[in-house]
C-alpha cells in the first residue's frame, strides 16, 4: 500500500466515477446494473482512502448535465442513492467517515434531500475521513453562485471590490473548509474533467485510466497513488 511505502500520500483525492453504463453494455446488462456495481467500487475507494491515509475523498456522483439522461436511468440512480444513504451510513459512521454533500441539493426531490440530511447528521462528528459527494453538481454553477453572493456583499457594503481575492472566492464555494484536491482521478478512458471542481483543481495532479468505474479496485487506487507520488509538484516554482 502507498501509505506503507513511505511515499507521499495525497491529502485530498477527487474521483470522476465514469464508465458504469459502458461496463454494463459490454456485458449485455442494463445500464443501471453498472451503476449498482459502481456502488461496490465506492466501498473499495472509501476503504482504500481510509487505509492509505487520505483525509478527503470527493466523488462525482451526479452532475447537472446528467438530467439529460433517459428518465428511467435518472430515476434508477436516485433510487440507488436513497437506498445507499440508509444502508451504508451506519457502517461509514462506525469507520469514522464523515459524509458531506456539495451541489444544488435543494433542487433534488424530498426523498433525496431527506437522505442527504440523514447522512450528514449521522456522520457529523466523524473526522477520520471526509467523503464529499458531488450531487447535482456543476463547477460553473458553483462559481456562478459564489460570484452572485460576493456581488451581493459588495452591494450591501459588506465588502469592497478591491478586497476580493482568490481566498474570497474559495470561501464562497461549496467546498469551503476543505483543502483543494491534490489528485484527480478519472476512469473509463476519458481525458476531461467535465465541469468538476474547476476552481479547486487548478494545481491538482491528474490520473486517467481506461478502467471503467465498476472495475476500479484497490490495486488501481494504489497505481494512482504511486503515479502521484512520482510527480514533482512545483506550483509554478522552479
Amino acid at each position: 500500500m502507498a501509505a506503507e511505502t513511505g511515499r507521499e500520500v495525497p491529502c485530498h483525492v477527487a474521483i470522476i466515477m465514469d464508465g458504469n453504463g459502458r461496463w454494463a453494455k459490454a456485458r449485455g446488462l442494463e445500464r443501471l446494473e453498472g451503476h449498482m456495481q459502481g456502488v461496490e467500487s465506492i466501498r473499495r475507494a472509501v476503504k482504500g482512502a481510509l487505509t492509505r491515509g487520505v483525509r478527503y475523498l470527493t466523488l462525482y456522483a451526479f452532475s447537472t448535465e446528467n438530467w439529460g439522461r433517459p428518465r428511467t436511468e435518472v430515476s434508477g440512480l436516485m433510487d440507488i442513492f436513497c437506498r445507499c444513504a440508509v444502508n451504508e451510513t451506519p457502517e461509514l459512521k462506525r469507520q469514522g467517515v464523515r459524509l458531506r454533500f456539495i451541489g444544488d441539493v435543494a433542487r433534488m426531490s424530498g426523498e433525496v434531500r431527506e437522505g442527504v440530511a440523514y447522512c450528514e447528521r449521522e456522520t457529523a462528528e466523524n473526522d477520520r475521513l471526509t467523503v464529499l459527494v458531488a450531487l447535482n453538481y456543476s463547477a460553473r454553477w458553483e462559481i456562478t453562485q459564489a460570484v452572485r453572493t460576493i456581488a451581493g456583499e459588495v452591494r450591501e457594503g459588506k465588502l469592497l471590490p478591491e478586497e476580493i481575492a482568490s481566498e474570497t472566492v474559495s470561501s464562497h464555494l461549496t467546498t469551503v473548509g476543505v483543502p483543494d484536491p491534490d489528485l484527480l482521478i478519472r476512469t473509463s478512458g476519458e481525458y476531461r474533467i467535465s465541469n468538476f471542481l474547476l476552481w479547486q483543481s487548478a494545481y491538482a495532479e491528474f490520473y486517467f485510466t481506461d478502467i471503467c468505474w465498476p472495475d476500479f479496485d484497490e490495486a488501481e487506487f494504489d497505481r494512482a497513488l504511486a503515479a502521484y507520488a512520482g510527480r514533482n509538484r512545483r506550483f509554478g516554482r522552479v
